[in-house]
């Protein structure tokens, strides 16, 4: 019976030995801008009146924030409602009165106006001011100066093992993001304890309030990668 000689099948090469690392950075730089959360309210017997008292009181609000020209980098009117209050039975739907309410957010890039900006808000009618809230833009370059951190941190820890087995990293295999974030609020958030709250016209101040020295909040930012290397054969 014939037979066939078996093929010659090269030996497989030894796998190439890898080193996994991770790079983490945590930086703290100045915020970039400060965010306002106002809202301005209303109350009259009948809904045009409160809408009307509304209006004015919310175009003073907006005039005031127009005045400081590119010091304020965004403003937008969020939410707008009128809402009846029902007498204290309301069985027969009677109305006592019409609350209005608007929400505006304002963010500001220039912290020197800060202090008068929140205090000659706060001193306006039925208006109630919660601030600032510091944050970074997302485009910073805070966060491209983390990551770089990182990486390299992630480069240095992996050479750093090869190192210690006689070996030398010899090529990148993967980088993985692990993400990078502001850890302070980049929104403004619900009313918190000690907000400033505006307090009406008619409580009879005649002179501008003093305005607060704001001390900005520094904001940390994070990052973190994975990376795996392939390197030289260890010397064990």
């Amino acid at each position: 019976m014939d037979t066939w000689p078996t093929p010659h099948r090269p030996t497989a090469p030894p796998s190439t030995p890898r080193v996994a690392a991770r790079g983490e950075a945590r930086i703290e730089v100045e915020p970039e801008t400060a965010h306002i959360s106002i809202t301005v309210t209303a109350r009259g017997k009948d809904r045009r009146t409160a809408l009307e008292d509304l209006t004015r009181r919310n175009g003073h609000v907006l005039e005031l924030a127009r005045s400081y020209g590119p010091a304020v980098e965004k403003l937008e009117t969020g939410t707008l409602s009128i809402t009846p209050e029902l007498t204290e039975h309301g069985h027969d739907e009677k109305i006592r009165a019409h609350h209005g309410r608007v929400h505006v957010t304002i963010v500001l890039n220039d912290f020197t106006a800060l202090g008068e900006f929140t205090t000659r808000i706060a001193d306006l009618d039925m208006t109630r001011i919660n601030s600032p809230w510091w944050s970074l833009r997302p485009d910073s370059p805070a966060h491209a100066n983390a990551r770089r951190q990182a990486v390299h941190e992630t480069v240095q820890r992996a050479r750093e093992y090869a190192d210690a087995l006689g070996a030398r990293l010899t090529a990148l295999v993967e980088l993985a993001d692990l993400g990078a974030e502001n850890t302070a609020p980049a929104i403004p958030m619900p009313t918190a304890p000690g907000s400033t709250h505006g307090r009406a016209a008619y409580n009879g101040a005649t002179t501008e309030p003093t305005a607060p020295d704001l001390e900005p909040q520094r904001q940390t930012v994070h990052a973190q990668v994975n990376a795996r290397f392939t390197m030289s054969p260890p010397q064990l």
